[in-house]
């Protein structure tokens, strides 16, 4: 099978898993290129991880092999490297969140249709064994209709063990912007398109403290909302509620929960790829563990861009696109909306759902 050359970019904490996993788990991806503004940083990894070129952002956009830019810089550099890329003719996968805002996520979309080029993003764990069984048991009507959900995202903030937290504070950073991608997509693909939200916001502690080395004692500011819980109407007229916050120092909640006309349904870490699936149906006394149904079950993250790969050679969809990433943006912006306005926000974008990953598949492959 001919290999899809990809180049990264930015060559932070978070590239170590997909360099080893876009070199290694899967037959149609080879990382080519890696580049980072710190040309040290992506000369360490290119050397870590045996790629052929480290370079900068623009050698690596000039290559004419590599057809998909694999952009993980921060959150306020995803819009101008991938408008870049795409400028330069490569189709894009971006870490979340798409973009800092609505605006800049029209305009990636824009340019890639002007283009001819796919853009997708992360979190692509929705294709992971755990999230894929929760699919199947959905669609073949385990707990019937689904009528509610629940997701939780609760902690007190990255000061205490990242090494370097400011971003988590800044504008596209605080717990929804952060975290809430992961439960988000999880809920979309599980339940389908968002209709319309209500959401109330709040900044508890205007300052953090690190108290992580090397920046132990530093006093961050803090921009954005650290507690936010938001109503959720799906189209199909289900009602969902999610919690994210920076600002609960313990609970007790489960991650996302599916309730049907049947029965209900534990559905395991979306910031994971793994289990547990749990269901319940009605009449029964105890909770009962599901076997997985998909492989991808262990850290896999890259599976999204090697079905933008697939994507490219077989014409068909992929499925961590845009469309999907854009409405999670969305989503996160009308929920901050609804609390600064005080009012319900009707949604103007949509999706339609991601096609589950098939059963059977082989290891390293995602077509059959």
């Amino acid at each position: 099978m001919n290999k899809v050359k990809i180049g990264i970019i930015g060559c932070g904490n978070i590239s170590s898993i997909y360099l080893t996993n876009l070199s290694t788990m899967f037959e149609i991806t080879e990382v080519s290129a890696c580049a980072d503004i710190i040309l040290e940083n992506a000369v360490k990894k290119a050397e870590e991880f045996n790629i052929k070129k480290a370079c900068s952002v623009e050698e690596l956009l000039r290559d004419p092999d590599i057809k998909i830019v694999l952009n993980l810089t921060t959150p306020n550099s995803h819009f101008e490297v991938s408008m870049a890329a795409l400028e330069a003719g490569k189709n894009v996968y971006v870490e979340k969140p798409l973009a800092l805002t609505r605006e800049q996520g029209i305009k990636l979309i824009n340019k890639a249709k002007e283009k001819g080029l796919l853009v997708g993003g992360a979190p692509d764990t929705f294709l992971g064994g755990g999230l894929q069984t929760c699919r199947k048991l959905i669609d073949e009507g385990w707990i019937g209709t689904p009528v509610a959900a629940t997701a939780f995202m609760t902690c007190h903030g990255h000061e205490s063990w990242h090494p370097a937290p400011d971003f988590y504070y800044k504008v596209g950073g605080g717990p929804m912007f952060d975290m809430g991608p992961y439960y988000l997509t999880a809920l979309l693909s599980l339940m389908g398109p968002v209709a319309a939200v209500s959401g109330m916001t709040r900044k508890t502690f205007p300052q953090r403290t690190i108290t992580s080395e090397p920046n132990y004692g530093k006093v961050i500011d803090v921009e954005v909302p650290t507690h936010v819980t938001g109503l959720l109407e799906f189209a199909s007229g289900a009602i969902g509620t999610i919690i994210t916050s920076f600002d609960v120092w313990d609970a007790n909640l489960p991650y996302i929960e599916i309730y049907g006309s049947l029965g209900s349904l534990k559905v395991p870490d979306p910031n994971t790829f793994g289990g547990p699936v749990l269901i319940k149906i009605a009449g029964q006394a105890e909770w009962m563990e599901i076997p997985l149904t998909h492989g991808y079950t262990g850290n896999s993250r890259g599976v999204g861009v090697a079905d933008m790969a697939y994507a490219l050679l077989s014409g068909r969809d992929h499925r961590a696109n845009v469309a999907l990433t854009y409405h999670v943006l969305d989503i996160m912006h009308a929920i901050e909306d609804s609390s600064k306005e005080g009012k319900h926000i009707q949604l103007r974008s949509t999706l339609i759902r991601p096609s589950a990953l098939p059963l059977g598949l082989l290891p390293g492959k995602l077509d059959k």
